[in-house]
């Protein structure tokens, strides 16, 4: 059962980490002090709950919290070596546990045990860190807050900084709180009521001053051209210009992207302070360890044509590289980390948005969202004083931290597909459905494009959040639809790296029963979509300059001449052979252009639900329900082929072990000797 100040504590967390002007996802962490009895002495034992390192305080479960002996904990100051060996004291930590101690304890578990209230709570909120990050900071902490709140000088998280807040507290009986420069601020009370309380009117009374005291314009005046674009045009802007943004961004290593032109976003880009503010970086160590040092600007107005803004794009990722590489440079010793890579987090366009990068869609979409804080914070020093974030040296410290390292290096190695980007039509059922899920499972984004939008977005809902999967409207017989599906993809996250072309209908009909309207339908669908498709999808791989994958869900069919199947069989065949000419033409970019040969897939096919497996079975003489016993017993392996077999082949083929093959066909058909490859 939870101890009450711990469920008190989890509660309190939950209901700050809810709102985003409290603090910034994963960012802060709060604490309880507590009594509990030892099941070793039976006696009471004085015990501390904090946020473990990593966990997010608006999703805090007891799971994701540290539990710490209080008297072990404080006893570390006895030993404490001074601020030159004080992350020694993170590894000390682990003594000081109670039973199995839960989460890892974070690297400001120190502030929360040494200060001497019962409940502690550390934020990032914009307001706050706008105070902090001020250059006349301390000042106006004076200024707003009279001794209700002390200003602490910046210091990087640990263990002294535990002790600087503590004694603090220690020497100000009145004080509430305090605001940490360049960082954030840290509130305590009796009661976890009281603690929230305490919090919240920092955070209020920080907002409150900056609206009524600051400048109306804090980054400046309007510059001429770079205004917003209208939304449509923006939209388009951004998709034509993703898969260049995400060609930079992945230079060192795939990254996976994320896109928003949030009002804030694009009001700072139109102004005319946001070059210098920007050349500054961000300040707080959740910012910059998420959006790196400072983001890559775009120089050029809104109305600057895509082929000039490529262009000036590459030239400003060359300038990027060369300056991380000197701030590297600069401030790294001997026992440095090496350098993790010098392509820029967040690309920031006037007029269209910003692009964020991260190894998954959250970290992405998160590294924006606290670059929109990041933009909140510059607003709020900017209309009170002058932004005045910590300086690149502490920056340097922080990211290539020794602790830092530690944590990058104990995180789990990424699935065969992370990172990859997949969009698969005719995916909200059957072949297309498996083949995405199976994606999905593997790490990939995966976009899942059908006619039905409904069935799509439920499909994709089945699969995961929006960070995971996505429902898309496709209609592959129309170009300008394909395209939308495409753009859709590139802006939810980031680009495109691996196309199934699945999406088929079938007609079973002898020569003189099919149509021509039959005929066209199934080529349409087929023969044609996939080009689209593949055209559209190939437009956005070359330019990425990543390579990428291409898949065609084709059939045995389309080298096996089967009775009354004309139509279906002519287009497959047509799809079988554009494998062969794109592996060709499109190998020259690393792309692989492979097929897949189904057969006899008839539970939780699209196509046999739809009258094709009645036509089938009316064929063949069969019941309709014996279709796939009836299809695996004239195999060679007598089993019968599910959705998952098929995705399973694309997996192997879009995946590490085959990427020196194109042009491959996979027959997935439990073995048909007449559809052997020759």
């Amino acid at each position: 059962m939870t101890n009450q100040a711990a469920a008190d504590l989890i509660a309190r967390s939950n209901r700050l980490g809810a709102d985003p002007k409290n603090t910034n996802y994963a960012g802060g962490n709060t604490s309880a002090k507590g009594t509990e009895t030892d099941p070793v002495t039976g006696e009471p034992v004085e015990l501390l709950w904090v946020k473990g390192s990593g966990g997010d305080l608006g999703t805090l479960t007891e799971q994701g919290l540290a539990v710490l002996r209080l008297d072990r904990l404080r006893a570390l100051v006895d030993v404490y070596p001074g601020v030159d060996r004080e992350d020694e004291m993170v590894a000390a930590f682990d003594y000081t546990l109670h039973g199995k101690g839960g989460a890892a304890p974070s690297i400001d578990t120190a502030m929360h045990g040494l200060v001497d209230a019962a409940h502690v709570d550390h934020l990032h909120p914009d307001s706050g860190i706008a105070i902090a990050t001020a250059a006349d900071g301390e000042e106006l902490t004076r200024r707003i807050f009279g001794d209700k709140v002390v200003w602490v000088p910046w210091r990087r998280p640990g263990f002294q900084l535990g002790l600087d807040i503590a004694a603090i507290k220690a020497a100000n009986p009145q004080a509430i709180g305090c605001i940490l420069g360049g960082h954030g601020i840290t509130a305590w009370g009796d009661t976890s009521e009281e603690s929230e309380r305490n919090s919240l009117w920092i955070i209020d009374t920080a907002a409150a001053h900056i609206a009524e005291h600051g400048r109306a314009e804090p980054f400046g005046t309007t510059l001429a051209g770079y205004e917003p674009l209208d939304p449509a045009e923006r939209r388009a802007k951004a998709a034509a210009l993703a898969p260049t943004v995400r060609g930079l961004a992945s230079h060192d290593r795939p990254m996976v992207g994320h896109f928003t032109d949030a009002p804030e976003v694009l009001d700072f880009l139109a102004r005319a302070e946001h070059p210098r503010l920007a050349a500054l970086g961000t300040s707080c160590p959740d910012h910059f360890l998420r959006t790196k040092v400072k983001p890559m600007v775009l120089d050029l107005p809104a109305a600057a044509s895509v082929d000039d803004s490529i262009a000036r794009l590459n030239e400003l990722h060359e300038a990027y590289r060369a300056d991380y590489r000197a701030y590297y440079d600069a401030h790294a010793s001997a026992d440095s980390p090496p350098m993790r890579g010098a392509d820029p987090l967040i690309v920031l366009v006037p007029g269209v948005g910003m692009f964020s990068y991260g190894a998954n869609k959250q970290t992405a979409r998160v590294a924006g969202e606290f670059y929109l804080n990041a933009i909140n914070v510059m607003r709020g020093a900017e209309a009170l004083s002058t932004y005045s974030p910590i300086s690149d040296a502490e920056k340097f410290r922080i990211e290539y931290w020794a602790l830092e390292e530690a944590k990058l290096q104990r995180m789990p190695a990424p699935k065969p597909h992370a990172t990859r980007i997949a969009l698969v039509t005719g995916a909200a059922s059957g072949i297309g459905k498996a083949i995405a899920t199976r994606l999905a499972a593997e790490g990939a984004c995966v976009v899942i494009a059908d006619l039905d939008l409904e069935k799509a977005q439920a499909a994709a809902a089945e699969i995961g959040g929006t960070d995971v999967a996505i429902g898309v409207q496709a209609n592959v017989t129309d170009a300008a639809a394909v395209q939308n599906a495409i753009d859709d993809a590139v802006l939810a996250f980031g680009g495109l790296d691996l196309v199934v072309n699945n999406a088929g209908l079938s007609l079973s009909k002898p020569l003189l029963e099919t149509t021509e309207a039959d005929w066209d339908l199934q080529h349409d669908v087929m023969a044609k979509g996939s080009f689209l498709v593949s055209k559209a999808a190939a437009k956005v791989l070359i330019e990425q300059g990543l390579g990428g994958d291409i898949i065609y869900i084709s059939s045995k069919n389309s080298v096996f001449a089967g009775p009354n199947n004309i139509a279906y069989s002519a287009t497959k065949a047509d799809q079988a052979h554009q494998v062969r000419l794109l592996a060709v033409e499109l190998g020259e970019y690393g792309i692989k252009v492979n097929g897949i040969n189904p057969d006899g897939v008839v539970r939780g096919s699209g196509i046999f639900a739809s009258g094709w497996g009645a036509n089938r079975a009316k064929t063949y003489g069969i019941p309709e329900e014996d279709l796939g016993k009836f299809y695996a017993q004239r195999t060679i392996l007598k089993r019968e082929v599910l959705p998952e077999h098929v995705a399973n082949a694309v997996i192997v083929l879009t995946g590490p072990e085959l990427s020196h093959t194109t042009g491959l066909h996979i027959p997935v058909d439990a073995g048909v000797a007449a559809a052997f490859l020759r």
